[in-house]
């Protein structure tokens, strides 16, 4: 996780670069790769017994949504435990260190694994179709936030309680949890980071050992919702409500338990209370870390994606704020001010709540909110997006292009901060943003075939391959009119966005596949 900035200022300029960990292993390991799949399927069939327990404590009776996904995600975590257990003794050697290729194969499988187990339950729950419900369970586990739901004021507490868990889960991403537990086996875990980390340093990690880095991450991760539960509880919102609402808040999910989102209650405190975590959600968890670690808050501001990020949120709510009292949106400015905001916080972090209908802003604020979720967060956080870092970066390097024509001799480096940044770390950015605008339009053209109006189509890929939630035109709300061929494309590109590209498009090389 990257700190970057947080060192004094007098500190010697140092390269920021990614290290490789050797050459992929010449085979992989299907035995190995069985044994975590298997404990992430039994990790999973766990979690479902917190919902189980919310339908307990509110007296409902059918707890069928939840015990047959619960039965079946035990049994196939089972057998492919058993199945990787028998490997040394059959001789297939599944003990040892995970290769890069078993890492980025195992998150990928994990992620479709986990979200068609995630779509059992609403199946059997909500009673929505198998595409409709990987839809709803893809959208979650990648705190994406759009839905295929209306009427959830009258759904279960235990289905809504669910939904909000699922986000919650893959907001720091179970990969990472199961990472304090691998080491357990005897398997080594970095692959598996390298390939879940969000960000564009994905090498450096808050504590020497790995084991230690998914702990101190899942430690922060459960204060600050901890916090942001109290914060809700405080500002009026009930005790179940607080914590789902904690829990789609942290992650930058965007799941609420009411279909008026966070404008059901019309709370100027509970909006501020939302603010301020998505932003803490939204930031470097490693810069949480050192923060924490110090007692310093002002490294937030001497961390310069952090800054950027923090001026950059600025910024667009003040433009935003002045078009909504140019065009008399509202009343008096303050109102204009608290929803501009809420809003820009809520779409920049990619967490997608709602208190307004933005969508019908008018002049140019509809699409300049969808543009500025592009941007997103910062890297090492739960935010969706391209990341602010590799912003940064992509323009700090267009203008040395620039001076380049006017200087074509001088040499002044790209610096992030004090530190120089390594030229194998620009050319993996442009390589990753140039992947993300070829997947855009080739998803994009995809949606168009499926049946959507070009703008919609447009909103349906940003939505989801930057894992935002609300969108524009046909996909403003939710996705219930999309058919079922947009929606599996939307799933694809969620789960792009989530894994940020390579991790899924590495699959599809031929050379990933020579052994």
């Amino acid at each position: 996780m990257p700190d970057a900035g947080t060192e004094d200022n007098a500190a010697p300029a140092q390269s920021i670069s990614l290290s490789r960990s050797g050459p992929a292993a010449p085979v992989m390991h299907p035995l190995l790769i069985a044994r975590v799949l298997g404990l992430f399927a039994l990790l999973f069939g766990v979690t479902l017994t917190a919902p189980i327990g919310i339908a307990l404590i509110h007296g409902e009776t059918d707890l069928t949504p939840f015990l047959e996904p619960l039965a079946g995600s035990l049994v196939l975590g089972f057998v492919l435990w058993v199945g990787g257990e028998l490997g040394p003794r059959l001789g297939g050697g599944a003990h040892g260190d995970l290769g890069v290729r078993d890492g980025f194969l195992i998150v990928a499988l994990f992620w479709f694994l986990l979200s068609t187990l995630g779509a059992w339950p609403l199946v059997l729950g909500v009673g929505l179709s198998p595409v409709d419900a990987l839809f709803e369970a893809a959208s979650g586990l990648t705190t994406t936030g759009a839905t295929v739901i209306t009427g959830l004021d009258a759904l279960p507490r235990s289905l809504l309680f669910y939904r909000q868990e699922l986000q919650w889960l893959g907001g720091m991403g179970v990969v990472v949890l199961g990472l304090a537990i691998i080491p357990l086996l005897g398997i080594g875990g970095m692959q598996l980071y390298r390939a879940e980390a969000p960000g564009p340093l994905k090498e450096e990690k808050l504590t020497p050992r790995l084991v230690g880095t998914a702990r101190s991450l899942w430690l922060l991760y459960l204060g600050l919702t901890a916090a942001c539960a109290l914060g809700y509880w405080l500002a009026g919102m009930s005790v179940f409500d607080a914590v789902s609402h904690s829990l789609s808040t942290v992650s930058t999910g965007g799941f609420s338990t009411h279909d008026d989102s966070i404008g059901y209650y019309n709370s100027p405190v509970v909006e501020g209370v939302s603010i301020v975590f998505m932003l803490l959600a939204a930031i470097n968890f490693g810069l949480h870390f050192v923060v924490w670690n110090k007692l310093d808050p002002r490294l937030y501001l001497r961390d310069p994606e952090a800054r950027s990020f923090l001026i950059f949120v600025f910024a667009v709510v003040l433009v935003v704020s002045l078009m909504l009292w140019l065009e008399h949106v509202y009343p008096g400015p303050l109102k204009g001010v608290r929803e501009a905001a809420f809003t820009v916080v809520s779409l920049v972090t990619s967490t997608g709540f709602a208190t307004v209908d933005h969508a019908h802003w008018p002049d140019f604020l509809p699409v300049l909110l969808m543009i500025a979720a592009f941007v997103g967060g910062c890297g090492g956080s739960t935010a969706g997006g391209i990341k602010v870092l590799r912003v940064v970066l992509l323009s700090k390097q267009g203008l040395y292009e620039v001076r380049r024509l006017i200087h074509p001799r001088a040499m002044t480096p790209v610096r992030v901060g004090n530190r120089v940044v390594d030229a194998q770390l620009m050319q993996s950015v442009w390589g990753y943003f140039a992947l993300y605008m070829m997947t855009f339009v080739l998803c994009g053209l995809w949606m168009i075939h499926a049946g959507l109006d070009p703008v919609s189509a447009f909103a349906a890929v940003a939505t989801s391959i930057n894992n935002l939630g609300p969108g524009l035109g046909e996909v403003a709300y939710n996705f219930q009119t999309v058919s079922d061929q947009g929606k599996l494309v939307a799933v694809a590109a969620m789960l792009l966005g989530r894994l940020e590209i390579f991790t899924i498009l590495v699959l599809l090389t031929p050379g990933f596949w020579r052994g």
